[in-house]
């Protein structure tokens, strides 16, 4: 019901947009949040954006160089990353839990999941 997309190659200190869309309401009346996981380490949260666009959560490592927002009339959900780093390199995820509007505890509980896109940082 998520999908993902935007992925790609990209050297460091480049950009990426990544989009989050779905075919139903699942994305306009609740919360979305990005995950990533690379190789051998557990999923991170990233960002989240609640459904009115009012709540914005980042982790830390992304915070100043990544930016989600929202476009209910698209059904879409964006992370644009910039001064992307090697350490950024993982499959990105984007994640609902069909039951917030706030991203509160939204490290947990989502039961959405799209499939992933693939972003590698890399000179």
């Amino acid at each position: 019901q998520l999908q993902a997309s935007g992925g790609g190659l990209v050297q460091p200190g480049g950009s990426l947009r990544l989009s989050c869309t779905a075919s139903d309401s699942l994305l306009d009346d609740y919360a979305i949040a990005w995950f990533r996981q690379a190789p051998g380490q557990e999923r991170e949260g990233v960002s989240c954006i609640s459904s009115g666009s009012g709540m914005l959560k980042y982790a830390g490592s992304v915070k100043g160089r990544f930016t989600i927002s929202r476009d209910n009339a698209k059904n879409t959900v964006y992370l644009q990353m910039n001064s992307l780093r090697p350490e950024d390199t993982a499959v990105y995820y984007c994640a609902t839990s069909g039951r917030r509007r706030l991203c509160l505890n939204w490290n947990n509980g989502m039961d959405y999941w799209g499939k992933g896109t693939q972003v590698t940082v890399s000179s």
